[in-house]
């Protein structure tokens, strides 16, 4: 659920000046991404590491094959930085975990729609760690956003102590939700880091490598033995999720993170769309309500982007160049 050619040369600047690009990619991936979601929903309540696995080694081939049009084969894991991205690889492989278990445990529109406070953790540790500027406007949106959060998950949180059965289950589900949305942030700031210096396939690949790695060091622990249906489905889930990790890689290449990541939101329609037809989840009225507000929150935020843009570009056409 959570995540990130041309042939620039491995020390190229991120491009923040092609927003529109960044902002389309992300919206592509999110999409392919709810079908990674939905097909391992569909696999069933196998154990995490397990899902990781299939999800991070089918993912490998459609990143080779991306490497093989760009004719970057040869080089696809040369890096002078391997702890950053053996880095990159725990800490995603971590968000991962917890959130394929959530996603197993709640109604796929609730799964995803929790997965919202990531963006807005973006945010504010784009601000803590990366030094971007953030304005009041966006911090009240975002606190704003994770009050709708608070709305979606309060429900099954409140019945932690219930004894056992499903609603326990999903108590738990919404407490890895969120766990795995604010470690899920730090990945993607590391993505926003890495992006600086290296290229995007080499980025995915090393994170694949190092997710498949650690998802099969947990099979000691007792995988599941599957049919043929919950394999087709992990393996399917394994190629949306490589070819979803190349796009958001990407998107975070041409804008900066806090306005690329409240279009993650795209993917509440289609999740309660898949849930309703798949899997028969009907959302919550919280979800619905909780979601709007986190939704409204993520608009003003482009909105407000968008007005701080125009009022930027004015002042340069304003200022006489220099030199």
């Amino acid at each position: 659920m959570n995540e990130q050619k041309d042939e620039p040369a491995a020390t190229e600047e991120v491009d923040t000046r092609s927003p529109l690009i960044g902002i389309g990619l992300k919206i592509l991936s999110v999409a392919i991404f709810v079908g990674m979601s939905s097909f391992i929903k569909a696999s069933g309540q196998l154990p995490a590491g397990q899902i990781v696995f299939f999800r991070s080694f089918f993912a490998i081939l459609p990143i080779l094959a991306f490497l093989a049009y760009q004719r970057e084969l040869r080089t696809a894991l040369v890096t002078n930085r391997p702890l950053n991205h053996i880095a990159r690889g725990v800490v995603g492989v971590s968000s991962m975990m917890l959130g394929f278990f959530a996603l197993t445990r709640l109604p796929l529109p609730e799964a995803i729609t929790l997965n919202y406070a990531q963006p807005l953790l973006v945010v504010v540790f784009s601000a803590l760690f990366l030094g971007e500027k953030i304005r009041f406007y966006r911090w009240s949106a975002v606190i704003v956003g994770l009050l709708g959060v608070f709305i979606i998950s309060w429900p099954k949180l409140t019945l932690l102590d219930s004894p056992g059965g499903i609603s326990n289950q999903e108590a738990v589900g919404v407490a890895a939700a969120l766990v795995a949305a604010g470690i899920s942030a730090v990945a993607l700031l590391l993505v926003r880091n890495l992006v600086r210096t290296e290229k995007t396939a080499t980025i995915v690949l090393w994170f694949s490598l190092t997710a498949s790695v650690v998802g099969l060091m947990t099979l000691p622990f007792g995988w599941q033995a599957l049919t043929a249906e919950q394999a087709a489905f992990l393996i399917a889930a394994g190629f949306c999720g490589g070819v979803a990790q190349i796009l958001m890689t990407e998107a975070y290449r041409h804008a900066e993170a806090s306005t690329v990541a409240p279009f993650e939101y795209t993917s509440m329609i289609l999740g309660i769309v898949v849930g309703y037809l798949a899997f028969g989840d009907v959302p919550t009225v919280h979800m619905l309500v909780g979601g709007a507000i986190v939704v409204a929150a993520g608009i003003f935020i482009i909105w407000r982007e968008r007005q701080l843009g125009l009022k930027r570009g004015a002042a340069r056409k304003v200022t006489p160049p220099q030199g």
